[in-house]
């Protein structure tokens, strides 16, 4: 069985995938970029270090990114008191921690936003350690915040299982050979998810809920063999 388990939390445990979308949709278009909303959406879940580079041409004005950055995050904001825990997040993150399992929160928002994503769930009391985009030099698919979550919570890479929503978890968890087990619930596909490594996919928090102990037991043991 694992020791501990790292929970991403955009998309993963908070419902905030598609408002991200959104408003990186809007932010962009403020500045005449003129990019697909699907196209950012598979994007999600990359650190805003990251997901311009990712969405927009190499020879862009890059002056202009920490006005995105910021146009984005002003966006985002006036969802704050609309953002609601995806089904059975808060079970599933009490439910682990009661099974005696460190519980580790391993996210790229930034510090703020982290701070609102934290007060959503109300998990703290049960939450070993917390990390942001704050904590980390590189972002997600970088696995600077999961090893940054790791030394918060005094756990090593070979005793957790990492719970993301996106396809850089996924990446980010395998730099580190941690097994990833994925949820759907942040809108990217089963097969996907599957194709970038995780080893199990579960639709949302209340499904992953419901096969905790089997779920843990058999990424170890996947893990075991690597």
């Amino acid at each position: 069985m694992a020791r501990g388990v790292l929970f991403d939390v955009d998309g993963t445990l908070v419902d905030s995938t598609y408002l991200h979308a959104v408003c990186w949709w809007r932010a962009l278009r403020q500045h005449d970029h003129d990019v697909p909303m699907a196209r950012i959406h598979r994007a999600i879940g990359m650190g805003s270090d990251k997901i311009l580079d990712e969405l927009l041409s190499s020879d862009r004005d890059r002056d202009k990114d920490d006005e995105l950055r910021t146009g984005h995050s002003a966006l985002y904001a006036q969802y704050w008191d609309s953002l609601r825990p995806q089904p059975g997040a808060v079970d599933l993150v009490r439910a682990c921690a009661g099974k005696g399992l460190t519980v580790g929160l391993a996210s790229s928002a930034a510090p703020p936003e982290f701070a609102v994503l934290r007060r959503v769930l109300d998990v703290d009391d049960v939450v070993a350690g917390a990390t942001n985009s704050g904590d980390a030099e590189e972002s997600k698919p970088d696995p600077d915040i999961l090893q940054a979550a790791l030394d918060r919570t005094g756990l090593n890479a070979e005793d957790v299982v990492f719970v993301g929503d996106a396809v850089w978890d996924v990446y980010a968890a395998g730099k580190l050979s941690i097994p990833c087990v994925s949820l759907t619930c942040g809108g990217i596909g089963a097969a996907e998810l599957r194709d970038a490594g995780a080893v199990a996919v579960y639709a949302d928090p209340a499904d992953l809920h419901s096969d905790l102990d089997r779920l843990f037991a058999a990424a170890l043991r996947r893990l075991s063999r690597v």
